[in-house]
């Protein structure tokens, strides 16, 4: 998701929902389930599921239905991952009306107003963008030897999936399979705050650094969230619509 720091975090869950929302309609079913009979012979689970979009629009690059029987990532398969979800044509999308809110608030009023105002804003979201994918799913994970990618639980009450989900932004898997504390997430968003503010001028004290940075990972969380009901709510609701349209 995106890591935009010029506006309020609340705001960036509102433009991301509404988004989503807009382009509900467009996702497609999910394809039937393989017979029991071939899950003994079924292949490892692949990294992410990078034909997929949350709403139809949200990426949905690292998302893995299952933990078990997975491989690890390369560097270069985390960096590809990291690249995708930095590069996405709804990043931009995004990244344009968080910078029109921030420009409406007048936040980083040093950026000043009119179209060379909107640009800085604009600038400094889609770098707080791939600066904190890179270093929360590529360079530290890489690093540390840190899986980035978000494993599904699929099973048990709602509770205990958002449960699962929420935490998920504190405990991450190791590439020998283990599990431990996020280092990746809360580090590399950290650096990510810490190299923004050679571009933010106006919000360098320890308070706004924080501040960004609980953004930053509330986002990621958020999207823990998404990711792990998205197949869920399709089921109940999307492909329900289209099983009653085609009556």
């Amino acid at each position: 998701m995106e890591r935009l720091r010029s506006v309020p975090g609340w705001a960036v869950l509102v433009v991301a929902s509404c988004c989503g929302l807009a382009s509900a309609q467009t996702a497609e079913p999910d394809p039937p389930a393989p017979p029991a009979a071939a899950s003994a012979t079924q292949t490892p689970v692949q990294p992410g599921t990078p034909d997929k979009r949350i709403f139809g629009v949200l990426p949905n690059y690292r998302t893995a239905e299952s933990s078990a029987n997975v491989e690890p990532l390369t560097s270069k398969q985390k960096f590809t991952i990291a690249a995708k979800d930095s590069f996405d044509w709804p990043s931009y999308i995004l990244a344009g009306g968080l910078a029109a809110l921030s420009q409406l608030e007048n936040s980083e009023a040093s950026f000043g107003q009119g179209m060379k105002g909107y640009a800085k804003r604009y600038a400094g979201g889609v770098g707080d963008q791939i600066i904190g994918n890179m270093m929360t799913e590529g360079i530290f994970p890489s690093l540390l030897h840190e899986d980035p990618r978000y494993f599904r639980r699929n099973t048990g009450s709602t509770k205990s999936r958002l449960g699962y989900a929420v935490t998920r932004v504190f405990v991450t898997r190791t590439d020998d399979g283990g599990s431990r504390f996020n280092f990746s997430e809360w580090g590399g968003n950290a650096t990510a705050v810490a190299i923004s503010n050679a571009y933010y001028r106006d919000n360098r004290n320890w308070q706004d650094n924080t501040e960004k940075l609980a953004t930053s990972v509330g986002i990621d969380l958020f999207s823990n969230i998404l990711k792990e009901f998205w197949p869920d709510f399709k089921r109940r609701f999307v492909q329900r619509h289209h099983a009653d349209a085609s009556h």
